[in-house]
């Protein structure tokens, strides 16, 4: 993207992923100017980098002299610069989007509502195991951008894609792209499910026939071109993968059949399958405490990836942390996967609407407010053999910066109790 020398960028947003779209505007010679309404960011090596940097207030002055706006996966559409931008004429794009535009390597994408880390993960592990030079981004925690000028041309890029980076899709063209799954999520910003949906299904748009889609046995069409695989959790694969779960080896499936798209062997493949133990915040094993198995879920940050943690213990007792912010889904679903048995332990905003719907199955519950309350109350109730398991079926923003640091919190919890 060589038009960006000298032309005049404003980035909205600084958290991880614009400072890494700032940093890679700088590279490519463009002048870049940052906002972000944390008034408190602490944006002193930006400054000295070289950014003019703005906090506070939304102010449409900004957009005087602009060439282009690139706004972070956390920024809505709606957004007053952004928004400004668009009736000014100004081009807008994501983060990603940037990324995709000033990098030329070969993009792996993986999109869906839950299992996408897992999956882009798993597939790092199998692209190396099959000598590829690989580098793993995207929503997975290292911003597409930051990789700009820090790898060589041909190293295949495997990016996880959430649906707040495909708003402003134009570049984004995957040699492979997978769909893990599509169920309803963040409906508090899309609306409906059509709409989420059709947001989503944008990464394959572009694709040509030359390319490989990737998508779950028996779904419908998706946009583009590309050479159409299907999957499913009963496919025979090269090896049993390591993770627990029938979600993870669907996840499983969807990998075998993007890696051998890359020309990956099926020893490499079932090499990977046996050794990848999976990422931390998903089901992770943190400590047994008395006998009390404590697992930490809290990327499950919709009721879909609630069910799916459930589904791991079909044998065990559990004890739920449940709730944050919700996302205008129903809670009936969880409520009636919880057994005879399991008690709940609500936290955040959405701890009233989900009492609602454990009452009307009778699970029993204990409003603990926060955290650190639902952790020591379930400490205290678990008998040797049980489980105690966050997986709050709810984003994590009404308490913590993020699921990562709803995830640390319940790991420091735990080891303050061993």
């Amino acid at each position: 993207m060589s038009e960006l020398a000298g032309r005049r960028v404003l980035v909205v947003g600084l958290a991880r992923a614009g400072t890494a779209a700032s940093r890679a505007l700088l590279h490519a010679g463009a002048t870049v100017v940052g906002f972000d309404s944390n008034e408190m960011l602490d944006a002193g090596r930006l400054r000295a980098e070289g950014v003019e940097v703005h906090l506070g207030r939304e102010e449409e002055t900004l957009l005087q002299g602009i060439d282009l706006v690139v706004k972070s996966p956390g920024v809505r559409g709606d957004a007053p610069l952004v928004a400004g931008a668009r009736a000014r004429g100004i081009p807008v794009c994501d983060e990603l989007e940037l990324g995709a535009r000033l990098l030329p390597n070969p993009i792996l994408a993986v999109t869906g509502t839950n299992g996408k880390t897992t999956t882009t993960a798993l597939l790092g592990e199998m692209l190396s195991s099959g000598g590829r030079s690989v580098a793993v981004a995207g929503n997975i925690g290292r911003a597409l951008s930051s990789l700009v000028g820090g790898i060589e041309p041909d190293t295949w890029i495997v990016c996880e894609v959430g649906v707040f980076q495909l708003d402003d899709l134009e570049i984004l063209h995957p040699r492979i792209a997978v769909l893990v799954n599509l169920e309803a999520d963040h409906l508090d910003r899309y609306g409906d499910l059509e709409t989420y949906a059709e947001t989503k299904l944008r990464l394959f748009r572009l694709q040509t026939e030359n390319d490989v889609a990737v998508v779950p046995r028996g779904f419908g069409p998706v946009p583009g071109a590309a050479r159409r695989l299907e999957f499913a959790a009963d496919d025979q694969l090269p090896a049993e993968p390591a993770l627990p779960g029938l979600h993870n080896r669907e996840n499983a499936a969807a990998a075998t059949l993007a890696a051998r798209a890359v020309g990956i062997s099926d020893a490499d493949i079932a090499h990977a399958l046996r050794s990848f133990r999976g990422v931390e915040h998903r089901i992770e094993d943190v400590a047994t405490v008395g006998g009390v198995r404590f697992v930490n879920d809290s990327k499950a940050t919709n009721v879909a990836a609630a069910l799916r943690a459930l589904a791991c213990f079909p044998d065990e007792r559990l004890h739920v942390i449940l709730g944050g912010r919700g996302k205008n889904e129903s809670y009936e679903p969880l409520a009636a996967a919880l057994r005879p048995g399991d008690r709940a332990y609500l936290v955040g905003e959405a701890a009233d609407e989900i009492a609602t719907a454990l009452a009307s199955t009778g699970v029993p519950f204990v409003h603990a407010g926060d955290l650190e309350s639902a952790v020591r109350e379930a400490a205290a109730l678990a008998a040797s053999g049980d489980i105690v398991l966050l997986s709050p079926a709810c984003a994590s923003f009404d308490q913590f910066r993020d699921f990562e640091a709803r995830g640390d919190a319940f790991r420091n919890l735990v080891e303050a109790l061993c």
